[in-house]
């Protein structure tokens, strides 16, 4: 199976693979950036190199690129939404040097603007983005798949359901001759604190989920527990077993047969040895090994 979580990116590339195959890990996430901030480091090509030399003889990948946390798309002040338009494409940009890599990122908050026109604003961004790319790069687009994250619905989040995530991507392509070109990235503990029962009704919330959105969509799975009640709208993760998702839950989503061979990155809050842990339960427990 593909599992990994979050990993520091201060040490580079290389580091974070070394990282991974420590604790048994095969795939990792990480921030492009400071999550709270903008600036990214220099592109170290030379670690770039070394990394996927090193995941290659390790069968590490794909990779799951996160976005900061301040990229807010759907922002009522043109200088927040600016900014995220200028650090995804800057961050698709740097992932080309990674190829296969995926990016993932909140769609936004619209601040009290209504999720209609946050839903516009968020498409605007990414329809604009992958249509200057084309231009700048003969026709093609990134080779890095953008991924949409489902929201827990706290505050004025986008995203906080599956026809939200489903309209963004509807107005997004729609933009680009209807190509197929984003994703979906699937965080238990949102999906559940937005209120779909994953514990009493997996093939429900799948039948759902691949009829609003369609499963084929389904790219990478954040496998969190929950510190929250059912549609609770919050969004604090748990540690894996910890929560009120538990355990058995988790494993009936890492073993269903819609979802067993897609890649699982853990965001719990744990050390590293702490997902060293988790990571050789998940294993032990998967119908994968």
């Amino acid at each position: 199976m593909k599992i990994g979580c979050h990993l520091s990116a201060s040490g580079g590339y290389l580091a974070m693979g070394q990282t991974a195959v420590s604790i048994g890990a095969n795939v990792f996430q990480f921030f492009t950036r400071n999550p709270r901030g903008g600036a990214a480091k220099p592109l170290d090509k030379g670690d770039v190199a070394a990394f996927l030399d090193f995941a290659e003889a390790n069968g590490i990948g794909p990779i799951l690129a996160h976005a900061p946390y301040t990229l807010n798309a759907a922002g009522a002040e043109p200088r927040v939404r600016e900014f995220a338009e200028e650090v995804m494409a800057d961050d698709l940009e740097r992932l080309e040097h990674t190829p296969g890599a995926m990016y993932n990122f909140h769609p936004g908050s619209h601040v009290g603007q209504g999720a209609e026109e946050g839903i516009n604003l968020i498409s605007g961004m990414l329809s604009r983005i992958l249509l200057r790319w084309r231009d700048v790069h003969g026709g093609k687009l990134p080779s890095t798949t953008v991924l949409l994250e489902t929201m827990s619905g706290k505050g004025s989040e986008v995203g906080r359901n599956f026809a939200e995530i489903r309209a963004i991507i509807d107005a997004t392509e729609s933009k680009l001759g209807n190509q197929t070109l984003l994703g979906v990235c699937l965080d238990t503990c949102h999906v559940w604190d937005g209120g779909y029962d994953i514990v009493n009704d997996l093939d429900g919330v799948l039948a759902e989920f691949d009829s609003v959105v369609g499963l084929g969509r389904l790219k990478a799975i954040h496998l969190n527990d929950s510190m929250n009640v059912l549609g609770a709208h919050k969004d604090r993760h748990e540690k894996i077993g910890k929560g009120k998702i538990g355990l058995d839950a988790l494993m009936r989503v890492v073993n269903h047969p819609k979802l067993k061979d897609l890649p699982f990155y853990l965001e719990t809050p744990c050390d590293l040895q702490g997902y060293r842990d988790e990571i050789a339960l998940i294993k032990k427990m998967s119908d994968s090994n």
